[in-house]
């Protein structure tokens, strides 16, 4: 899964943020995919990694997210998505600020300034009822549009995929979501994680035909998973995909 908990003190992990970012900047800077299109140095690694990830779905999160989706309705996971999601655009309108899009900028922020209010906090969607749909964004697709290469193919313990250039913009954006420095004290302050979790036990429940295909019906299921998630991921910033896109069962269904 994807960034599994937030840290309730980010300050103290911002010693190791400004440590790691700028490693994972300097290796997407000089490390390209070769001749078939993938980078994938840390193979062997990244096979166990992914062994351990698929015994973890097996034991826990598949069947945690089967009993959520079974006991809540999909109405009720759906006002917990959609506050998740309120929760991720004020980075989402910093992104868009970096990277130049002014139009997308604009859009986030009054989509932010609807759901809050109107929206009830974001666990309602009017937004998008006056044309102000959902446009995902985050530090990675930055660090694109600023040059950076997408680096080496990683698979992080219980994260899944990513690409060096993934993985820097996903640490990144937990230091520029405004929200996350905001001072909450324990409950208040397992809200962010807890609507991470559930939102991705939603999205693990209701593509789990399409989840088991890949990482249980798999001759390869890790080279398989390596291929959606690249698809997808470059897809999604612009660019093509061999395959073209599709649904990759973590980026789409463990986070973004």
């Amino acid at each position: 899964m994807r960034c599994l908990l937030i840290s309730s003190g980010p300050k103290r992990a911002a010693k190791p943020f400004v440590l790691i970012l700028p490693a994972f900047l300097a290796a997407c800077a000089t490390s390209g995919p070769p001749g078939n299109g993938i980078s994938d140095p840390y193979e062997k690694v990244n096979r166990q990694i992914h062994e351990f990830n698929k015994g973890f779905d097996t034991a826990v999160f598949r069947p945690v997210s089967h009993g959520y989706g079974l006991v809540f309705p999909q109405y009720v996971r759906q006002r917990v998505n959609n506050f998740r999601a309120n929760l991720d655009l004020p980075g989402e309108v910093i992104n868009d600020a970096l990277q130049g899009e002014g139009e997308d900028f604009g859009h986030n922020f009054f989509r932010f300034l609807v759901n809050t209010t109107i929206g009830v906090l974001g666990f309602f969607d009017p937004a998008t009822s006056f044309g102000l749909e959902r446009r995902t964004t985050d530090f990675g697709e930055t660090l694109k549009v600023w040059g950076a290469g997408e680096g080496a193919y990683l698979e992080v313990p219980l994260f899944g995929p990513y690409t060096q250039r993934h993985l820097a913009g996903d640490v990144a954006d937990l230091f520029l979501n405004p929200l996350t420095f905001v001072g909450l004290s324990a409950p208040e302050a397992y809200i962010p994680p807890t609507t991470y979790v559930l939102e991705k036990a939603d999205q693990r429940y209701e593509f789990s035909d399409t989840v088991d295909s890949v990482l249980y019906g798999s001759a390869d299921s890790y080279a398989q998973t390596r291929q959606i998630y690249l698809d997808n991921r470059r897809f999604g910033l612009g660019g093509t995909a061999a395959q073209g896109p599709a649904i990759d069962p973590y980026e789409e269904l463990y986070g973004e």
